[in-house]
């Protein structure tokens, strides 16, 4: 197993591959959740920066959003010492000002999917709380931000603004929205959605990872009434021309992040933020939970 691999990235729909970087090796770490959505490849930067590259809905695209083994996903990245994930999206934009090709990194998050999907690593027996009011990580999405000039075609990298969030509304699938639901989350101020930010974002908080997800539009969701409603031929027309330019935002973004990786700086706060918010007492701790956790915190 190659450890201390300090970034991980997911690829969504569309992004099942890293190219343009040294390839190391190809792992498969088991967890107690199961094993990963698909085989970890590692790669290295031109600087030696190793990162694990993992696909979302596994290779072939095999795993709906609500099948997707996310535990076994967070907890596998975990385990090869990841500090911080930059996990790529499709996304159906509930914006004019959004169109397909554009990329969003989203601050807050709007949970739809209706406790279908397994969402915590802390069960009965081994309770903890976790703080969530700012899901995802601001540095990391101020280096990604720092790095919009890399993308192509035209495309544009929105992002917040004090006075502005961007929020992605995560609902379940495989089905898109009605257009009631649609109209409904932009009434909310919503401004994309897709179907695997949750649990995703929720768990790398646990496992007190910095996580951050960039959102790449394929659509205009169906919420235009002039429009007909999305296809998937529509959505994956869109797809090949984000992968790569995520691919090149990616390329820039490794070169700003991996010295502030090197140094520790990122997902600092984080460190140690979970474990000592367990609110289950030791004798009160069930051992089966605890083993489990100790995959992820050897000193718990």
């Amino acid at each position: 197993m190659v450890h201390n691999v300090l970034l991980g990235v997911i690829g969504g729909s569309g992004f099942y591959e890293l190219s343009g970087f040294e390839h190391v090796k190809t792992v498969n770490p088991e967890t107690p959740w199961g094993f990963p959505s698909s085989p970890i490849n590692i790669v290295k930067s031109k600087t030696g920066l190793h990162v694990a590259f993992l696909a979302r809905h596994g290779v072939g695209h095999r795993y709906t959003p609500t099948e997707i083994p996310v535990r076994a996903n967070i907890a596998a990245l975990k385990s090869l010492g990841v500090q911080a994930i930059l996990a790529f999206s499709a996304v159906g934009s509930l914006r004019e000002e959004i169109p397909p090709e554009d990329f969003v990194l989203p601050n807050q998050i709007i949970d739809r999917t209706l406790c279908a999907r397994p969402n915590t690593f802390f069960p009965s027996g081994c309770v903890a709380h976790v703080s969530f009011g700012d899901p995802f990580d601001a540095d990391l999405a101020r280096i990604v931000a720092q790095c919009a000039g890399a993308l192509e075609r035209g495309a544009k990298l929105h992002v917040p603004t004090v006075d502005h969030d961007l929020t992605v509304v995560c609902m379940e699938g495989p089905a898109f929205s009605t257009r009631a639901e649609s109209k409904l989350y932009r009434s909310w101020g919503a401004s994309v959605i897709n179907m695997s930010v949750i649990p995703e974002a929720k768990l790398a908080r646990e496992a007190e990872i910095a996580y951050q997800m960039v959102c790449m539009a394929t659509d205009y969701d169906c919420w235009r009434k002039s429009e007909r409603p999305v296809t998937v031929n529509e959505v994956m027309t869109h797809l090949s021309n984000n992968t790569d330019n995520a691919k090149q935002l990616l390329t820039q973004v490794i070169k700003l992040l991996e010295p502030e990786l090197r140094k520790g700086s990122i997902g600092e706060t984080l460190r140690g933020a979970v474990q000592h918010g367990i609110q289950t007492n030791h004798a009160h701790r069930d051992p089966a939970v605890v083993g489990k956790l100790r995959f992820l915190f050897p000193s718990l």
